[in-house]
């Protein structure tokens, strides 16, 4: 036995994708852009974005779709799966994701400093966190009623 555990924070590089398999669940998939610094062979430092796929489903599929846009910081917990298909043209071709048991926002909808818009959901759509908090409404920032959270 083994462990596969993945945790990443980052931010989304382009809006989910919402689509059902022939079993009607849902599937979202999007790009996290996670980043680091690290000095050069001169002893500069640069950044580095790593860009990891993303895919989840049910529920937290959909939710990712409805409330996630480009830009958003998420906080990710699931694990690594390499699976092989084959391309157009016949040719076996493997792809590497996350699979995401847990997809948590993180700050406001527009990602600004101090905005508290958070929430979390996960495959089996029990809360993470217990609660989520909203802070006060702003503009950009969506409120809602306890019987419209779906956690």
């Amino acid at each position: 036995m083994g462990v596969n555990k993945v945790i990443l924070l980052g931010r989304l590089g382009k809006d989910p994708e919402l689509r059902y398999t022939q079993n009607q669940t849902p599937v979202a998939s999007f790009s996290l852009a996670t980043g680091d610094r690290r000095k050069d062979q001169s002893g500069n430092w640069t950044e580095h974005t790593e860009w990891h796929n993303i895919v989840t489903f049910g529920k937290t599929a959909e939710n990712c779709s409805q409330y996630l846009s480009k830009g958003r910081e998420v906080f990710i917990d699931g694990r690594i799966q390499t699976r092989k298909w084959q391309d157009k043209e016949g040719k076996d071709r493997w792809s590497t994701e996350i699979v995401a048991n847990t997809v948590q926002f993180v700050g406001g909808r527009d990602s600004s400093a101090g905005a508290d818009g958070g929430g979390s959901y996960n495959n089996n759509s029990s809360p993470s966190n217990g609660s989520a908090n909203h802070g006060d409404s702003g503009p950009d920032e969506v409120t809602f009623e306890d019987d419209d959270i779906p956690f």
